[in-house]
């Protein structure tokens, strides 16, 4: 299996972009889907998971409102709406897929991980 996130870029405060994670293999509807991001210099975070099924997501306290998860599992995609971005959004953000409840994903135990897309908000 192997996750490729795409969408990152440069993108004024209050603007909007939309990640893309696209999985290869038989197994993206059997596992739960999460992003997660790491600002220069910080720790990586946990972002938003959805679950296998797409009916239920959960999100940090700091996107809730803005940002939403959501997946197609007839193409093997999850996505990652951003909208009224601040700067403190800026970092690279990583999508990551878990054979685990959506209910932990957030603990950031993960099966597979993507690599990053670069995500910038300028002031």
């Amino acid at each position: 299996v192997q996750l490729q996130a795409s969408g990152g870029g440069l993108v004024q405060a209050g603007g909007s972009l939309r990640l893309s994670c696209a999985c290869s293999g038989r197994t993206f509807t059997t596992f739960a889907m999460g992003w997660f991001r790491q600002a220069s210099g910080k720790q990586r975070e946990f972002v938003a998971a959805i679950s296998w099924n797409g009916d239920s997501a959960h999100y940090a306290d700091s996107v809730k409102g803005r940002f939403t998860i959501s997946r197609d599992n007839a193409k093997n995609t999850a996505y990652l709406q951003m909208n009224s971005l601040k700067p403190e959004d800026s970092a690279v953000y990583y999508c990551a897929g878990g054979f685990v409840s959506v209910n932990v994903v957030h603990y950031g135990g993960m099966d597979y991980w993507g690599k990053g897309t670069q995500v910038t908000v300028s002031s």
